[in-house]
């Protein structure tokens, strides 16, 4: 049958199903069609209709995105758009996708001196990247279960590994990258490390339920901080040194005195487990502000400030000094895993089991964008301290290079 068939019998459907007698027998001698209606024909000339109007609507959208994209593209570029630095974020696609760990990424970082970037994973191993280049330099070896997390000291030349194995490593990232020290003492899965500004002291928190201060110079433990009532999720130590932020399946974050290991304060206002705490940057102080002001004042908060993120799917950004709660940023839909300051202070990236990064304005405490970064949760992120990069790692076991502009 053709296709002028097909379309006359449905037209001859159409018109005999709303009465148009006349019009249907003018029609049918027209088209020279004889015989009875054929009843498959029913209806089709009003589902064609309305799948025009669908495409059509498609269209529209898909055009409206392109536009969009094509002014983003346009603005982004920092020769056209006249955005300094500190207004930098990151922009899709991905300029490199790297691949190689054979499990869940849990952690990713940039090192402080050197185009470098490491990345771990459940996989037990740590790998070297090139983000630049999007080369892969080298894997470290030594763990024995999954690796949950990892840091540089202030230069660069030591990294602090932790793992399911209950043990904390430490390797020379300076010439031989080999396993230089393995520190044990706690008594369950070691979730999370960190280094002392000063480079000679590392903090663990673990699923015992503690916090552990270690000398780097001898791998002793020398101070062990207790409160948390659950598994203690991340530790990160303020810029100064002087105070600690844990958080935990407890729900609650802990402020603590770093050197007296007495808890300073319990910040309790999130409804789930605090998967991540994040020191903010001096240069976050007026945003921060603005968005805890009222009626277009601003208010008169001095800090220091921490973003914490859970799995309530709220980041809320907190005044140590006070304790008190100054802003919650709502949007993510699920599990926020990962907090990162840019470096400007304006804006907060987080990680989340939604599968995206969003880039938060703080100081109207809104999504200013979404990135669709990864095929599975994303765990965890980086902002690079002087470069315009962000790195990202997910349950895809991928790791992404985004360029900022």
């Amino acid at each position: 049958m053709t296709l002028i068939t097909k379309r006359n019998k449905a037209i001859a459907d159409y018109l005999g199903s709303n009465g148009y007698t006349d019009a249907l027998e003018a029609f049918k001698k027209e088209a020279d069609m004889t015989g009875e209606m054929d009843r498959k024909f029913g209806g089709l000339l009003e589902k064609k209709w309305t799948s025009v109007i669908r495409l059509q609507k498609k269209v529209m959208e898909l055009e409206s995105k392109l536009s969009e994209a094509q002014k983003e593209f346009i603005e982004g570029a920092p020769t056209r758009a006249k955005r300094t630095p500190a207004e930098w974020i990151p922009r899709p696609p991905e300029k490199f996708c790297l691949t190689g760990h054979r499990a869940t990424i849990t952690k990713v970082i940039f090192h402080p001196v050197f185009s470098l970037m490491v990345s771990s994973s459940e996989d037990a191993t740590i790998k070297v990247w090139d983000f630049e280049s999007g080369e892969y330099e080298r894997t470290l070896k030594g763990h024995t279960d999954s690796v949950q997390d990892i840091a540089f000291d202030h230069h660069g030349k030591l990294l602090v590994s932790c793992s399911a194995d209950m043990s904390i490593k430490l390797w020379d990232f300076n010439q031989t990258f080999e396993c230089v020290k393995t520190m044990h003492g706690h008594d369950h899965n070691v979730s999370s490390v960190a280094f002392s500004p000063s480079g000679d002291i590392v903090y663990s928190a673990s699923r015992d339920k503690t916090i552990k201060a270690w000398e780097v110079a001898t791998g002793y433990c020398i101070k062990t901080y207790k409160g948390h009532r659950e598994w203690v999720r991340m530790v990160r130590v303020s810029p100064d040194g002087t105070l600690l932020a844990s958080c935990s399946n407890d729900q609650t974050v802990r402020i603590w005195n770093a050197d007296t290991n007495e808890c300073k304060m319990e910040l309790r206002e999130h409804e789930h487990v605090v998967e991540c705490v994040s020191w903010a940057p001096e240069a976050s102080a007026a945003a921060i502000n603005e968005a805890a002001g009222t009626d277009n004042r601003r208010a008169n908060h001095i800090g220091p400030f921490l973003a914490s993120g859970s799995r309530d799917k709220s980041v809320k950004i907190w005044d140590v000094s006070t304790g008190q709660c100054l802003a919650t940023l709502v949007g993510h839909d699920n599990w926020v895993r990962g907090a990162a300051w840019h470096p400007g202070g304006r804006y907060l990236l987080t990680a989340s089991d939604d599968k995206t990064l969003r880039v938060w304005d703080v100081a109207h405490t809104r999504c200013l964008k979404t990135l669709y970064a990864h095929q599975h949760f994303a765990t965890s992120l980086d902002f690079h301290r002087s470069l315009p990069y962000v790195i990202s790692g997910s349950v895809d076991q991928s790791v992404k290079v985004w360029e900022c502009r």
